[in-house]
């Protein structure tokens, strides 16, 4: 291939992986002085493509009722018979190592994706009864266009390319990638390659961050040209909680609650007292040792099974209920799962306890008491334990992820019945919706909402909608406090980003910071990329020579990442746009990080008219009293006028 004229680079194929109801309550969109989805009509024009694992078009959540036919811009194909390609889903193709395959979803996740993101209203939905209500994707009035790219064996990257460059020719607006294969250099990641090409088309890429969560420096996705979408726990509980003998109570999730289940303490018994991870994770054949008969198991979450597949092996056994316990990493995270017998998932703490219970108490007992499904629960939104964290250890100059979204325990369609494999018919309930969490979910509610702001405001370029999305995020709970982790401590911006989506400012920022597609190049010029390596993500001879570097620093990124040694000093130029009112001046506010001082000059931007830029400065001086190498200190940045709050989070590391 190199003696081929035009070579530029190649690298072998590498495997990637996969990364509803009350949501939009959740996130202010169904209130009464919420316009964003009366003004774009519900979304109906766009088109989502979904890099999945293709769709089950036949589902009530893409039925096209009321769509209208595809615009005129559309190229695609749909590879489903025509009877089944409608107005919601016009598109379907599936790429397999560069041969030709069926779209059709057999594992879930691209079904559920897909319905997050734009299925249509589906009333009374639920799983196995709870989280009942009117399903509905974000843009639910959105045309659905969908690559299959990931099988049994993974997403390879050779398929993820293919599949976007058929979305960017077949017109897509915006695109929603939940998969991800680690960090690499831009030049080999297939994502940042492909989304590039995308951006410069003027198609919004959201991507997932990652469930390499809470470890540091595990965000994925993280080309500054993309969306990059960490996920966050909602105010909904599927409540199930554990009572023990003891007379203690400790609150759990579980989608399955079965009616008449047993209010009765039964004996509860801890495998792991026998040490061994398997036998601790209630793994495939290790309780076949131990008498769990008509008792209440306590089983580990981790090892090489799911929740779900946990429960599998205790009914197996003869076990009546299980108890999920939380690993310390996964704190307070708990996943509602559609369980095969009684369960209840509960935290670390709250597990730990349970677990000295039993070892302590010569004869354990507890009860399973199911509650439904409640609402306002808190802290929410609180950071998910598997959420990928910043740094990103490929671009430490930009801050990822971008920002949060609802990622846990979200309701979405499912391509088979769910339902718990019961011996029992009276609670043998299944239903074609399911609850899956994961940074998957919340990048596919991004892309929704982006459509959303898209259609809003057609003549805005993906890097204006990124912005106006990240200075509008939130920062405060549902309480009025700072956003939490899984431990229930305040989140850095590792974790949360800018903050969390919020919708309704999003469509109306005031300002926006706006980069144009021939911007990167000179910042992958001065990430020290060769001609080559450069041209490699461009897909177009360029020679950094004619180009101006441009660190990642001096990005004009809505967000603040830089690096400071002690006493020394630092400046960075931003420029923002006016998209709110025309004749308008906002005054700058600054909460310096700990350890700097930071100025900015000019201190008020006058506009007087829509669409115009103006530039500040920004200072920063590293004090004597500046943090030890490697620390970080974080800070905002606020630009605010009569209406408007412009917030910029600003986040120095310390070398």
């Amino acid at each position: 291939m190199q003696k081929i004229d035009g070579f530029m680079h190649a690298y072998p194929d590498k495997r990637l992986d996969l990364h509803s109801t009350h949501i939009s309550d959740f996130l202010g969109m169904n209130s009464g002085y919420n316009c964003l989805l009366k003004d774009t009509n519900l979304g109906k024009g766009v088109i989502i493509g979904l890099l999945d694992t293709g769709i089950l078009p036949e589902h009530p959540s893409f039925k096209d009722e009321g769509m209208p036919h595809p615009p005129a811009k559309w190229k695609g194909h749909c590879d489903f018979k025509p009877s089944v390609c409608s107005g919601k889903v016009i598109g379907a193709k599936a790429f397999r190592k560069g041969c030709k395959d069926m779209p059709v979803d057999i594992d879930g996740h691209g079904t559920h994706v897909a319905s997050v993101a734009a299925g249509s209203v589906v009333k009374n939905a639920d799983v196995l009864g709870n989280a009942r209500g009117t399903a509905a994707g974000i843009a639910a009035g959105a045309h659905v266009a969908v690559y299959k790219v990931c099988h049994g064996g993974g997403c390879f990257a050779s398929d993820v390319l293919a599949g976007i460059d058929q979305a960017i020719g077949d017109g897509v607006d915006v695109l929603s990638v939940s998969l991800g294969g680690g960090t690499a250099p831009f030049y080999e990641d297939s994502v940042a390659i492909g989304a590039m090409a995308a951006v410069e088309k003027g198609i919004f890429v959201s991507c997932s961050a990652g469930n390499g969560g809470p470890a540091r420096g595990t965000v994925e996705n993280d080309a500054p040209w993309v969306m990059t979408v960490g996920a966050s726990g909602m105010d909904r509980a599927m409540r199930a909680t554990v009572r023990l003998g003891s007379g203690d109570e400790f609150n759990g999730e579980s989608a399955y609650q079965p009616g008449g289940f047993t209010a009765l303490l039964l004996p509860v018994v801890y495998p792991g007292m026998r040490g061994g991870v398997r036998v601790k994770a209630c793994s495939d054949g290790s309780l076949k040792r131990i008498n769990v008969k008509g008792k209440v198991v306590v089983c580990h979450n981790g090892g090489s099974n799911s929740t779900v597949e946990k429960g599998v092996v205790v009914k197996a056994a003869g076990g009546a209920a299980m108890i999920v316990v939380n690993d310390e990493k996964e704190g307070f995270t708990a996943a509602a799962g559609a369980h095969v017998l009684p369960t209840s998932h509960v935290s670390y703490s709250d597990g730990a306890k349970i677990i000295a219970y039993v070892k302590s108490s010569s004869n354990p007992t507890a009860a399973i008491d199911f509650k439904g499904t409640l609402y306002r629960a808190s802290p929410s939104p609180a950071v998910a334990a598997f959420s990928s964290r910043g740094p990103s250890v490929v671009n430490d100059g930009i801050l990822k992820p971008d920002v949060i979204a609802p990622g846990v325990n979200v309701l979405g369609a499912w391509p088979s019945p769910v339902g718990p494999l019961s011996l029992d018919a009276t609670i043998n309930s299944t239903s074609w919706f399911n609850v899956i969490s994961g940074t998957s979910t919340s990048a596919s509610l991004l892309a929704g909402i982006a459509s959303l702001v898209k259609l809003s405001h057609p003549d805005w370029s993906p890097a204006a909608i990124k912005s106006a999305i990240m200075t509008s995020s939130d920062i405060l709970d549902g309480d009025g406090k700072p956003i939490t982790d899984e431990t229930w401590n305040a989140a850095g911006f590792f974790s949360i980003g800018a903050g969390h989506v919020n919708p309704s400012r999003a469509n109306d920022p005031g300002l926006v910071y706006d980069i144009q597609p021939n911007d990167y190049l000179g910042y992958l010029c001065g990430l020290g990329y060769t001609d080559k390596q450069v041209s490699a993500v461009a897909r177009h001879w360029t020679e950094c020579s004619t180009v101006d570097p441009t660190t990642a620093e001096e990005l004009n990124y809505p967000s603040i990442s830089v690096t400071l040694e002690t006493n020394s000093e630092k400046t960075i130029t931003r420029i923002v746009r006016n998209v709110g009112d025309e004749d308008s001046i906002y005054a700058v506010q600054v909460n310096a990080p700990e350890g700097v001082e930071v100025k900015v000059y000019p201190e008020k931007l006058e506009f007087s008219e829509m669409n115009q830029n103006m530039s500040f400065n920004v200072y920063f001086s590293a004090k004597d009293t500046g943090g030890k190498q490697g620390s970080i200190s974080e800070g905002q940045l606020r630009w605010v006028s009569n209406r408007y709050v412009v917030r910029s989070p600003i986040s120095v590391t310390f070398v």
